[in-house]
């Protein structure tokens, strides 16, 4: 599997993080952090919302939720492809967990109280590739902005 998911995401993930995360958590968790990092501007409240999720949604312990966050900033930083990530979501995730994660990427993108032009359309990007329809990506959005 280490040599799996090496090749899956560009090979540049550490042996000790692939034995403690399977590959869907980490896509999933990098999608988290690239569309926080879209803006150039990873603040402090979205460095937390995605920590928050990953505990809620991903990792239960907290100090395993710091390593997956650490995890995922060095693939985003290490790739400007999505679609290795987006991949790993669509085979390993539900629709219904694809959904989820659209609610979450829109909870971070959303924790500033404002949406920048690239986090949109990069939602609609990564929509798009892990297949969720128009339709329950714009509830995704209302649920995130808490309607």
């Amino acid at each position: 599997m280490i040599g799996r998911l090496k090749e899956f995401i560009n090979g540049s993930i550490a042996e000790e993080a692939a034995e403690k995360f399977d590959e869907h958590t980490i896509a999933a968790a990098a999608l988290l952090v690239e569309v926080a990092t879209v803006d150039d501007d990873f603040s402090a409240m979205e460095r937390k919302s995605i920590l928050n999720l990953i505990r809620k949604k991903l990792v239960n312990d907290p100090s395993l939720s710091e390593e997956l966050i650490a995890c995922a900033e060095a693939e985003v930083s290490g790739t400007v492809q999505l679609f290795g990530f987006t991949t790993a979501i669509t085979s390993g995730f539900s629709y219904q967990e694809r959904v989820d994660l659209m609610q979450a990427l829109w909870e971070v993108v959303l924790v500033d109280g404002k949406v920048n032009p690239y986090e949109d359309q990069l939602l609609r990007r990564i929509g798009g590739l892990i297949h969720v329809s128009d339709h329950d990506r714009g509830v995704a959005r209302k649920l995130a902005q808490g309607g």
